[in-house]
């Protein structure tokens, strides 16, 4: 893929993620539960990253900037989702796996503003 190409992934991805984040906040509301809660928030919260790198045809290092994040997304508050409505946790140390994963992908995001554009 060019770097100036919008990616569709991640456009999906932000799509999806704001799509869950909203759900889960109107589980959280209405069931309640504080995993479900903090879920949410992180889902909405990174909506907006993946939407804003998949639309601004990002270079390499933040395209994989965001899938590191992405990942530790999905580690993270699924173990949170899987605490309030399974009663256990996907495996352990999922969580912290996707709370270090998170602070990765956003030290890459950082990272990749420093880096040289190919010409």
């Amino acid at each position: 893929m060019n770097s100036a190409e919008p990616s569709r992934i991640l456009v999906f991805a932000g799509g999806l993620v704001g799509a869950a984040g909203v759900a889960l906040s109107a589980a959280a509301a209405h069931r309640g539960g504080a995993f479900t809660g903090t879920a949410a928030s992180f889902l909405l919260m990174h909506a907006p990253v993946f939407l804003a790198i998949g639309l601004i045809g990002a270079n390499r290092c933040l395209r994989i900037a965001s899938l590191i994040l992405l990942v530790g997304l999905l580690l993270f508050a699924g173990d949170l989702l899987a605490r309030d409505f399974l009663g256990s946790r996907l495996f352990p140390m999922s969580a912290p796996t996707g709370g270090t994963l998170l602070i990765a992908g956003w030290l890459a995001v950082a990272i990749s503003a420093l880096l040289r554009p190919r010409s």
